[in-house]
């Protein structure tokens, strides 16, 4: 928790709706570590879908809270923009990494040109060729736990798998793939007493190392041979090879945290979500062919491993029926709009077989909508696969108890999760 987290209020335990409307603040890092904002939600989903919180830890902010009022947003990046220069894409002002120029926190249409560089490497064909290595990287990983004993599956599965996977889209050094997932949790924390960094400064100390890996790798790809990672795709493109410094760490940054948390998180929330709902892991197990049909997407719903992503009004507009000014700050909760009944039927459910499984919003839409989600897709349908291949009933992979969970409004991701395989 920060030093900012720990002064302030604590959070109110009065019944959700004897806390008045206009001071709720959804963003407060000990809901999240809780997984106590449920409620609040869907109050404001009720109440007041287009919501102000004049005071936070992260300044004032407008909460969208509704599918089809994210989807407004969402389409008019003319209206909301992204850009670093108005705030980029996350509640936090003060995380400097946030504010660096990078692909997704630009608008159309040097965004768009930008993002065409890295494109390729989730590619349909990319894809295919990438399959085989990812089935027998993750067969190894699982047929390496150990049945029967207590585990963590997030360590053991879920960041094990995320950071092979990051290390061969940048054709990183294997033997230090480990500094992937550390960079990643760097750039996405909330510094304070016993985090992960203490204070801003520290953090950005900290990227500064990775930065400098980084400028090393970069000066081989650049004279050497165009190759297919992400890195010499950068390196060689006239859109991206004369970056600065400030736009070539958050192009990193963006990279490493978009390849990382929506798999990772999502690789454990599968596990949460059959364990919340056993007879939907009865359903799975007894046709597992709904994995690539509807569970993997359900999955990624019902997860939302980011919750919100951030706008800045550029002209006074009009949302909701609420007058939103120029310069004021709009956060599209997606894991509020992904819980929406008039969007999803039985939103807070958990349906392996879900028809419509992909309407959700956990990628994002438009211009911005997340570019590795096929990728993502595909390594959750391998796991899914290999684990049923291997233990095959319902409730033989079991949760022993609470897991972790990240104490952000950002990530909505898991620490740690106490799990066992039963023979």
């Amino acid at each position: 928790m920060s030093a900012v987290a720990a002064a302030a209020p604590v959070v109110s335990r009065e019944p959700v709706d004897a806390v008045p409307l206009a001071s709720i603040d959804v963003s407060h890092p000990d809901l999240w570590a809780n997984d106590s904002h449920w409620p609040l939600f869907a109050r404001l989903r009720r109440e007041d879908p287009v919501h102000y919180c004049a005071n936070s830890l992260f300044g004032p902010y407008w909460s969208v809270t509704k599918f089809k009022d994210i989807m407004n947003v969402e389409t008019h990046p003319e209206i909301y923009s992204s850009a670093f220069s108005h705030g980029g894409i996350t509640i936090f002002d003060t995380n400097k990494v946030a504010t660096l120029p990078m692909f997704i926190a630009m608008d159309p249409p040097i965004h768009d040109e930008k993002r065409k560089v890295v494109q390729p490497i989730v590619a349909p064909d990319n894809l295919a060729r990438m399959e085989a290595l990812i089935r027998s990287r993750t067969a190894a990983a699982l047929d390496q736990l150990p049945v029967g004993e207590t585990f963590d599956w997030v360590e053991r599965v879920s960041i094990n798998l995320t950071t092979q996977m990051l290390a061969t889209l940048f054709d990183f050094p294997f033997e230090d793939r480990d500094k992937l997932p550390f960079w990643s949790d760097l750039a996405t924390t909330i510094p304070g007493p016993g985090g992960i960094v203490e204070t801003e400064e520290e953090r950005m100390r900290l990227l500064g190392e990775c930065a400098m890996y980084f400028t090393k790798l970069w000066n081989e790809r650049v004279n050497a041979a165009p190759g297919t990672d992400l890195l010499s795709m950068m390196a060689h493109d006239p859109r991206t090879r004369s970056m600065t410094p400030e736009e070539f760490l958050g192009n990193l940054m963006l990279l490493i945290v978009g390849g990382n948390d929506t798999t990772r998180n999502s690789m454990t929330g599968g596990i949460v979500a059959l364990h919340e709902n056993p007879a939907e892991y009865a359903k799975l197990c007894a046709d597992p062919s709904i994995i690539g049909t509807s569970m993997i997407s359900e999955i990624i719903r019902w997860q939302t491993p980011l919750a919100h992503m951030r706008r800045t009004a550029v002209a006074d507009t009009e949302l909701g029926g609420k007058q939103i000014k120029a310069g004021d700050k709009v956060i599209m909760w997606y894991v509020s709009g992904n819980r929406d009944p008039e969007a999803i039927d039985q939103p807070d459910r958990f349906i392996a077989d879900r028809p419509r499984a992909r309407q959700h919003l956990s990628f994002g839409f438009g211009v911005h909508r997340c570019v590795g989600n096929r990728l993502a897709e595909l390594q959750l349908k391998i796991l899914w696969e290999e684990l049923l291949a291997r233990w095959p009933r319902a409730g033989q992979i079991e949760v022993m108890g609470a897991p972790r969970r990240v104490p952000s409004p950002f990530v909505k991701g898991y620490e740690s999760l106490p799990v066992r395989i039963n023979p």
